[in-house]
């Protein structure tokens, strides 16, 4: 074709759709492997027969964080949708997370994961032998693999001579333990199985250590848990990750003494592991995020030590545990040693915060972005899925929109952003597309007050901000490095503030 006629063609597509949608479909990427998911929702999903026009009756279900590749369902032309343009999608499973049991698990999602990344194709059908849906709402594009720990067991004597106090001890004991090692056996139910590998361990050891004790051990480890896990991984042993750490353990501690709300996860005085792990205010616990974080593993088994990932996370505890302690057992004189310069007040009534990177995100400097839950995107015969991603939408043709693919990779300074065409040729439902905008959002995520050169990215606040004050909290902590390598040297760090754009304590929220 000539240069001057191909140019003639493209003036015409944007005029007539009827053209545009028959021109040959380009290759587009795969469907993403993607993953059963909501939120400290109920344990098993609905599947559906596939109906004439939709949906059809129950066919039984799927377990959360269960892996599938989705398909779409194209009957008459027409790929399945509810009224309102909602796909429901086949699927072939890639791990059935009620039925995975060890790292064959892992590997399987990893090679699906970078297979599909790579392949091409032409739309995104079902082939032949599908006989279910799912509603594509309860998928979602999750690249982190389910967590196993290694096969093998640790030395619970050499754990508990590493011990700094009888706590530690008893706490690395416990994770070298056969009631421990059962845990992340499976990938469902890890969180309950945790809470009765403990009381297990207790019924076992009640001759050697006390019941109070053997009670704090407990409360240690699930607090120690969530402080490791709630922060920033690759901080390491930075100065300002322990002081992290420190922040979280305070705000555990402060939900268990002086106030013990039960919307909060305490049911009496000083229940440490009911605050530390509550899905309601340590999302972290939520049962899908247990199978792919290691936060219910036995990370401190001695015979893992020098493995990646394990001998980071052991240092951390390591650095952290005893100033945990004092946090939880020590009284007021150690929260005033511990965070010198803040004073007792803050200190007593900080219980909430948050990160402001993992907050809502926002791209006001983009124009026209809409985020796909799901949605049906056709070129003539064939057929794409747009789930779980934001587009950039463009003109509109017919009943729906032309479209680009917006992706983006959190960095430090802020959201690198890349506008993708990767559906050519593709018009996305103009059903779901709604171009209304989004409000509430803050530079960074953090006061609408503070002034920064240049923005890097954009967050939403949590509604509960204006009840409270941002606080910077004081730590002195031997700095390490991220790497949890070096010597160490004793380091002031400050921990929040109004304008900390990686961690925000809030004190005085009701």
């Amino acid at each position: 074709m000539q240069p001057r006629l191909r140019s003639v063609l493209a003036g015409l597509t944007l005029l007539t759709p009827a053209l545009f949608l028959s021109q040959p479909a380009a290759a587009i990427p795969a469907a993403p492997v993607m993953t059963l998911y909501k939120f400290n929702g109920p344990l098993t999903v609905p599947t559906y027969r596939i109906g004439a026009n939709g949906p059809g009756p129950q066919a039984g279900s799927l377990t959360q964080g269960t892996a599938v590749i989705p398909c779409l369902v194209v009957q008459n032309g027409r790929a399945l949708t509810d009224s309102k343009g909602t796909p429901y999608v086949g699927f072939e499973i890639v791990v059935d997370s009620a039925r995975a049991s060890d790292q064959s698990a892992t590997r399987a999602f990893e090679r699906a994961v970078a297979t599909q990344k790579r392949k091409q194709v032409k739309n995104h059908h079902c082939g032949p032998g599908v006989n279910r849906v799912v509603n594509v709402r309860d998928l979602y594009q999750l690249e982190k693999s389910p967590f196993f720990d290694p096969p093998g067991r640790g030395d619970q004597k050499a754990a508990e001579r590493k011990g700094k106090s009888t706590l530690d001890s008893i706490v690395r004991s416990f994770h070298n333990s056969p009631q421990c090692a059962s845990v992340n056996k499976r990938m469902t139910g890890r969180r309950d199985k945790l809470a009765s590998a403990w009381d297990s361990f207790i019924a076992r050891n009640k001759g050697k250590w006390d019941d109070t004790t053997l009670a704090r051990a407990k409360h240690l480890d699930y607090t120690m848990r969530t402080a490791i896990f709630e922060g920033h991984l690759d901080r390491g042993c930075s100065a300002y990750g322990a002081c992290e750490r420190s922040t979280v353990v305070l705000s555990v501690r402060n939900r268990a003494v002086g106030q013990c709300l039960r919307r909060q996860g305490c049911r009496f005085p000083g229940d440490f592991q009911g605050v530390a792990s509550d899905v309601s205010q340590y999302n972290i616990w939520d049962a899908y995020l247990t199978m792919i974080s290691g936060l219910t593993a036995c990370y401190l088994r001695t015979d893992l030590e020098n493995e990646d990932f394990y001998d980071r996370v052991q240092a951390m505890y390591t650095q952290s545990v005893g100033d945990a302690e004092r946090i939880l057992y020590g009284g007021d004189s150690a929260l005033r040693e511990l965070f010198p310069g803040n004073s007792l007040r803050d200190l007593t009534e900080m219980r909430h915060y948050y990160h402001p990177p993992a907050m809502g995100k926002c791209f006001p400097q983009q124009d026209r972005i809409e985020y796909m839950s799901g949605a049906v995107a056709e070129n003539g015969a064939d057929h794409a899925l747009i789930a779980n991603t934001r587009i950039k939408v463009g003109e509109r043709i017919g009943s729906g929109y032309r479209f680009k693919e917006m992706r983006f990779e959190m960095e430090d300074w802020g959201d690198d952003i890349r506008i993708e065409d990767n559906y050519p040729g593709f018009v996305v439902d103009g059903r779901k597309v709604r171009l209304g905008g989004g409000g509430g959002c803050t530079a960074y995520g953090v006061s609408p007050g503070c002034s920064f050169s240049k923005v890097g990215r954009w967050r939403r606040t949590p509604s509960w901000l204006s009840a409270g004050r941002p606080v910077a909290l004081n730590c002195r902590i031997q700095d390490q490095g991220e790497s949890c390598r070096s010597g160490g040297r004793n380091r002031s760090v400050s921990v929040g503030g109004a304008c900390d754009v990686d961690m925000m304590p809030v004190t005085g929220v009701h």
